[in-house]
């Protein structure tokens, strides 16, 4: 179980509810973007004594994935500065005319001054033409995790995409189903796709700290109940697939 968060305080209720693996974003309401070096600095410190490990997020600007030279040469350096801080992984995706974008993403994968523990090619894999045979593409390029809705709006919704990407993959890599995964849903969504691994954000609106001012989405705050609730649940599945 991955939960996304963007803040420390996010990490520790995540970690307290019993993650298995943080995700680390800035701007979970525009979808993610890549975390500042003192937000990766401050999250670190609460997952590294929980022996939690942290995968961040590459993504240079907000919206598509079809990124030009310019996104690309930052997304590099992006990538070196947080493997430098002492991520356990990386989340990446790049996209170009309805497929992944072969050339860029084996290119900055081959700029990385080392390689991370783990690479997540997160759900740009939702906006190509065919996911399922994007499998073999990711594979391809040694990802080790692919965070997908099916190419839905939400993983439940994607479910029958989700389900053959993971009969694509072959255990080659782990397809980890994300978006909308809730407590209520995350049993069926197992179910029907046969994933090992799901993703949330398990999180809740924030307080209005001045109705006055609007500067953009409110931020959601990570719920320790809801990831505990998700623990269970995925537990419980877990426990009554091996009686």
């Amino acid at each position: 179980m991955e939960i996304c968060v963007e803040s420390a305080e996010g990490a520790a209720a995540a970690i307290a509810g019993g993650c298995d693996r943080i995700e680390l974003c800035a701007a979970l309401a525009l979808g993610g973007l890549t975390p500042s070096a003192g937000l990766v600095a401050a999250v670190l410190d609460v997952a590294r004594p929980a022996g939690v490990p942290v995968r961040a997020m590459v993504r240079p600007r907000p919206g598509g994935f079809d990124y030009d030279a310019a996104d690309l040469a930052l997304a590099g350096r992006e990538a070196a500065a947080l493997l430098a801080a002492g991520v356990q992984g990386l989340v990446f995706g790049a996209t170009r005319d309805g497929r992944l974008d072969r050339q860029a993403l084996a290119a900055w994968r081959g700029a990385l001054p080392e390689l991370p523990a783990g690479l997540t090619l997160h759900r740009a894999i939702d906006v190509v033409d065919d996911p399922v045979a994007a499998v073999e593409e990711a594979v391809a390029l040694g990802f080790d995790h692919i965070l997908t809705s099916g190419g839905a709006v939400s993983a439940p919704a994607g479910a029958a995409t989700i389900a053959r990407m993971v009969s694509r993959a072959g255990g080659r890599l782990v397809v980890m189903a994300g978006a909308g995964v809730a407590p209520g849903n995350v049993a069926g969504l197992i179910a029907a796709t046969a994933v090992s691994a799901v993703h949330g954000s398990a999180s809740a609106p924030a307080a209005v700290e001045d109705a006055r001012l609007d500067f953009g989405p409110l931020p959601r705050v990570t719920s320790r109940r809801l990831v505990a609730e998700l623990r269970q649940v995925i537990d419980d599945k877990s426990n009554l697939r091996q009686l």
